[in-house]
């Protein structure tokens, strides 16, 4: 399971020229899902995700999680992060790594559960759909996290 996470003033997502989903502040989530995660995995990534402490405090530092900063999430599936550009691969992409449809959606469909059980709002873009996404970006602060 691999993540781009990044903090955010806003973000929208689009799907043919209709808008989706859209939140304010928070965090725009591209998740990728590997051969061979776990629901065990999907468990573990929103528990760090509800509890990451990214938001300025009143004295300027990263101490809120988004729920005590009132953010929301926006949560896009994303099957190329589970792809390589490594020594051997040539000039395209090698996705081998992906998860199959069916087990990705089950999973993805997990973790977007599990941030809801926190009490923070989720909002989804189409699994496996071509997504236009607009984001103001909060920073810029990005994280790649692994689990």
């Amino acid at each position: 399971m691999r993540a781009l996470i990044q903090r955010t003033f806003k973000s929208r997502l689009s799907v043919d020229g209709q808008l989706i989903s859209e939140i304010p502040s928070g965090l725009t989530i591209f998740l990728g899902i590997e051969k061979g995660d776990t629901d065990e995995q999907a468990d573990y990534f929103a528990r760090k995700v509800s509890k990451l402490r990214v938001f300025r405090d009143e004295n300027d530092k990263m101490n809120l999680d988004i729920k005590q900063a009132g953010g929301e999430i926006l949560l896009v599936s994303q099957f190329s992060l589970a792809g390589t550009l490594g020594k051997g691969t040539g000039n395209r992409p090698d996705f081998g790594h992906a998860e199959l449809p069916d087990r990705a959606r089950y999973l993805y469909e997990r973790v977007t559960e599990k941030i809801r059980e926190e009490g923070i709002v989720v909002k989804n873009g189409v699994f496996g759909a071509h997504m236009f996404i607009e984001q103001e970006q909060d920073g810029p602060l990005s994280f790649v996290f692994e689990c």
